[in-house]
């Protein structure tokens, strides 16, 4: 018997979670009232189903199951017994048994599919289901016998529900239920078994929450995360003006200022009101150099910003309008780049250097004209083409560059460039007008210098300097060009004046210091001349032909310190004998002792006169004095110590040429330190020994 009932109570136990039969079945199964174990004021202190029935049989002797004849006796007992009778009936819908309902609570009926008071007392059972296990199988048991799969794992947004927590109820009856406790507008449950699906978050959810993270990002100063972020919220929420404004934030800390006055300025069209992004949109504006959109950008605001908010924006315009005032008066390239450099310091970290400030910056390095300044005008001009290779201004900033350093044809090219790209602009018409004149009034004063037509050429290169005076690298050439037209012409003291202006515009034009040098020499100031060519030295020591012409300078200035015979006798260097000697007559007759007497000074002058035309008249005399040669220091001839060419004795050169120029030098001796071979001719043609009358070593 008791094997019996706990087979069929297993039975029942099977299908109580996947069905829900009504009262009519239960009654034709088995006489034994249904297990108490549905009860929820009872717990499950017992598994067994035999001890599942024997309470109710110590609670009503006089029931059926307690006498073998209970199983016949069984409907006849459903029968008498009234429906109230039967306390584990389900899904009664009779109203007058709600008080008996409200303690047969389901603990497996979801929450909220029941009424208030029902949710409440379910509530204070639900640490009791936590603590304790169904009467049923740990893992619940769904129609055939099989144990169900886990319930699966859920975010913690989303609350977790598994199958054993909710049991079918048929439509209507949670309806029927409530209006039995008296609740009133209560939604019917739903047909079938369901889960709730976790909340979706809204679009606008998701980018305040982008937002949130975005502000994290940027207080650890970690820009590009920030942006990152910030752009997600900006694309759920374009019209946004805070999310625009954090980007803008972001993009200045990583020195991205385009990008953020394109975002700020959405913002402040989106909410013009808004002090901070007004306020974020002017600082932009200083950091970007264009400090009267800032001060525009700031009168907006109301109240007044600060002075300290607009201190860098107004110093900014003030630097800014005073290079433009002194580029345009013509001053000093100095008083040009120092305002931009003071302007420079309240640009953003960052930030590129405005396109205005920049000309403005190539134009003052031009006026200065120096190798190093023209090298700074070229960067700075390809810098702008990179970014824009149509900037017409660009093109005549490097097309005047080219200019300056002598490279007039692709100084040209570009100069063309520029006006191809925008044909009404007139700085390119203008300076394509002066290169090509330029060129063109240098070419033909070559042409007319090589033709030596000296004067013509002369003026040609005058005309050409008056072109561009601020072109200073193909000034100084043309300078140069000029003093050698002034040297054929004899103006030494004009072309000595051309040089030095061209050094000054070039100071490494040593081509224009040679011939100053020689413009020096020819100026007989032979002094000026050794000092010029010795610094020359400094500047190019590989030059062999500058010490040369040191040597030959040295040697003219020691021939200037010395008495000069044709001044006193007061003729040319190339004078001619008849010339020489009807000068020394005339000077004769007037300077004579006997014709000056008690003039002591007449006797000198005589002398002298005499000495002149001793040395003059005489052809070897007269070659000697001209070349140099009894001024020549024998040490010097053969590097100090009478040694030459690197140390070797004369002798053995003498004896290594065959030993017969003893004979002419008179035994071996040099005549006036002029015959050695190397000396001059007049005394290798003369073959005399000893030294002259009238003649010295210096």
């Amino acid at each position: 018997m008791k094997s019996l009932f706990s087979k069929k109570s297993s039975k029942k136990t099977n299908t109580a979670d996947d069905e829900d039969p009504d009262s009519e079945h239960l009654d034709s199964q088995s006489s034994q009232p249904p297990s108490p174990t549905k009860s929820p004021t009872k717990s499950s202190h017992s598994r067994s189903p035999s001890k599942k029935f024997q309470q109710p049989q110590q609670q009503r002797p006089d029931s059926p199951s307690a006498s073998p004849s209970g199983r016949e006796s069984k409907p006849q007992q459903l029968q008498s017994q009234p429906r109230s009778s039967r306390p584990f009936a389900r899904h009664a819908t009779d109203p007058g048994q709600s008080s008996r309902r409200k303690k047969q609570i389901d603990p497996d009926t979801h929450p909220l599919n029941l009424p208030p008071e029902q949710r409440k007392r379910l509530s204070e059972l639900s640490g009791l289901n936590a603590r304790h296990s169904m009467e049923h199988d740990k893992e619940p048991v769904v129609n055939g016998g099989k144990p169900a799969s886990p319930p699966p794992q859920q975010k913690p947004s989303a609350p977790a529900h598994s199958n054993s927590f909710t049991v079918p109820i048929t439509n209507g009856t949670g309806t029927a239920d409530a209006k039995a406790n008296g609740d009133k507008d209560v939604p019917a449950p739903p047909p079938h078994r369901s889960q709730p699906a976790s909340p979706t978050q809204t679009a606008a959810e998701d980018a305040e929450r982008f937002k949130n993270d975005g502000n994290k990002y940027f207080g650890e100063k970690n820009y590009t995360r920030a942006i990152q972020l910030y752009t997600k919220a900006v694309e759920l929420q374009p019209g946004n003006a805070t999310y625009l404004g954090n980007r803008a934030a972001a993009y200045m800390g990583a020195g991205r200022y385009l990008e953020a006055l394109e975002d700020c300025k959405k913002a402040a069209d989106m909410d013009g009101k808004n002090a901070k992004v007004i306020m974020r949109l002017a600082r932009i504006y200083t950091s970007l150099g264009r400090p009267e959109e800032a001060l525009e950008t700031f009168a907006r605001l109301h109240p007044s910003p600060s002075a300290k908010d607009m201190q860098p924006a107004k110093e900014m315009l003030h630097y800014v309008r005073a290079a433009q005032t002194a580029l345009k008066d013509g001053t000093a390239a100095s008083m040009v780049l120092h305002p931009l450099d003071m302007a420079e310091k309240h640009l953003g970290f960052g930030a590129p250097k405005p396109r205005k400030w920049q000309l403005m910056r190539g134009q003052a390095l031009l006026k200065m004209g120096d190798s190093k300044s023209l090298g700074e005008v070229q960067n700075i001009a390809m810098s702008l083409l990179r970014n824009n290779n149509m900037d017409p201004e660009a093109m005549v900033l490097r097309g005047r560059a080219l200019a300056c350093q002598g490279e007039n044809e692709l100084a040209i090219q570009y100069l063309r460039k520029a006006l191809n790209c925008d044909p009404d602009y007139k700085d390119a018409v203008k300076w394509l007008r002066a290169v090509q004149k330029l060129e063109r009034m240098k070419e033909e004063g070559n042409s007319e210098y090589k033709a030596q037509r000296w004067q013509s050429a002369l003026d040609k290169y005058t005309a050409a300097l008056e072109i561009d005076p601020t072109n200073k690298g193909t000034n100084s050439k043309i300078l140069q060009n000029r003093a050698l037209c002034r040297i054929k012409l004899r103006q030494y003291d004009e072309a000595i004046a051309d040089c030095e202006k061209a050094v000054s515009l070039d100071p490494t034009y040593t081509k224009a210091r040679k011939t100053k040098a020689n413009a020096l020499g020819k100026a007989e100031r032979w002094e000026d001349a050794v000092r010029e060519w010795k610094a020359i030295q400094e500047l190019e020591p590989e030059d062999r032909n500058i010490a040369k012409e040191i040597r030959n300078a040295e040697l003219e200035l020691k021939k200037s310190q010395r008495k000069d015979y044709y001044k006193i006798l007061g003729v040319e260097k190339t004078a001619d004998e008849n010339a020489i000697k009807k000068a020394y007559r005339k000077l004769a007759i007037v300077h004579h002792p006997d014709k000056n007497p008690g003039d002591a000074t007449a006797e000198a002058r005589f002398k002298d006169i005499s000495e002149a035309y001793e040395t003059l008249s005489d052809p070897q005399k007269r070659a000697r004095y001209d070349s140099g040669d009894d001024l020549i220091d024998p040490s010097d001839m053969f590097g100090g110590g009478g040694m030459g060419h690197g140390g070797i004795d004369p002798e053995i050169i003498f004896s290594m040429m065959g030993g017969a120029h003893g004979a002419q030098f008179g035994g071996g001796g040099f005549g006036g330190g002029g015959g050695f071979p190397f000396g001059g001719q007049g005394q290798r043609a003369r073959g005399g020994g000893g030294f002259q009358p009238g003649f010295s070593f210096q």
